[in-house]
């Protein structure tokens, strides 16, 4: 008599892994419109860079509260050159090159970055990463990007303009610095992964910003609320707060897999753009939302091999996880 098939892992990891990434999704989704309502006043490289340095010291005094500032406690060897490539490309590239775009086209257009960044990450997580998306996944990702893009070029983004290769170069350093932070937030925790990432890139950032901040004084002195609003939900939210949930949920659930959670970011942009900017939300965005959701659900079920965790990088403390080679559909 053969036993009934018990599902012995109801509450799956990766389960957990996507809603931590979702959460970081919707607080990354408002960062384009904020953006927009900073460098209509602000030069789009202080906002972009000055972010950082705000996050930087929030992550410095929360490292030091976790006692992690301990020299044993910190990363060691190669992991500060991986801190570094995450840094550059979520704490610098994605920041400076989206803000540059900003000043020239609307977050509605920009939704374009967004929706070639699923497919971005996935890219370089199967390149030098170990994990092994199946045929059917990638499928997904492309069939999803596809959506997203085919919507951009439907709201009008046509051909290429002066601020696409902008948010290009936006897109490759941050699917790079998402990719190798997911991976590393394995070993140091989701929370400290773009804690030190923060740090690292604080010694050269803090003169180029106390530069910056020097030469436009007097625009940032006339600057009005809206603008400052802009710019401290992107320092507080978009640049610390949704990466420890971002990080999270990528070592949890896996980067490919968690990563396509990001095919949903241009339709809550769309959402906050409408709210916060005035830009128009009609029947055709919930279609082409509808329609990306089910992907992003095919997308899950697809088997992506992944290496096994060394550490359980939510934000508590790290704990030993049992080894996850291969994850199957359910």
């Amino acid at each position: 008599m053969t036993a009934p098939h018990t599902n012995t892992t109801p509450h799956s990891p990766h389960s957990g892994g996507m809603l931590l990434g979702f959460i970081g999704v919707a607080i990354f989704s408002q960062t384009l419109p904020f953006t927009r309502m900073a460098v209509a006043e602000l030069d789009a490289t202080f906002v972009a860079l000055a972010r950082a340095v705000i996050a930087a010291v929030l992550a410095l005094a929360l490292l030091g509260m976790r006692g992690a500032l301990d020299a044993k406690r910190r990363p060691r060897g190669t992991q500060w050159a991986r801190l570094a490539v995450t840094a550059l490309g979520v704490v610098v590239g994605f920041p400076v090159f989206s803000s540059l775009a900003m000043r020239e086209v609307p977050s509605s257009h920009g939704a374009i970055v967004i929706g070639l960044l699923p497919l971005a990450t996935a890219v370089f997580a199967a390149w030098f990463g170990r994990e092994r998306p199946s045929v059917a996944f990638w499928l997904s990702a492309i069939a999803g990007s596809a959506l997203v893009l085919g919507f951009a070029v439907w709201q009008g983004a046509g051909a290429l303009q002066h601020a696409d290769w902008y948010l290009f170069g936006a897109v490759v350093l941050g699917a790079l610095g998402y990719a190798e932070g997911g991976k590393l937030s394995r070993e140091l925790g989701g929370l400290e992964t773009i804690s030190w990432a923060l740090v690292v890139s604080l010694p050269v950032l803090l003169p180029v910003v106390g530069w910056l901040g020097w030469r436009d004084s007097a625009a940032l002195a006339a600057a009005s609320p809206r603008a400052w609003l802009g710019m401290a939900y992107v320092s507080v939210f978009s640049m610390f707060i949704g990466f420890l949930f971002w990080y999270a949920g990528l070592a949890k659930g896996g980067v490919a897999r968690v990563g396509q959670i990001q095919l949903l970011q241009p339709f809550l942009t769309l959402a906050g753009g409408a709210v916060l900017l005035a830009e128009p939300l009609d029947p055709a965005t919930i279609a082409f939302a509808v329609a990306v959701i089910a992907v992003v659900a095919l997308g899950r079920r697809a088997a992506v091999q992944q290496a096994a965790p060394m550490t359980n990088a939510g934000i508590g403390p790290a704990a030993k996880t049992p080894p996850v080679l291969t994850e199957r559909p359910h």
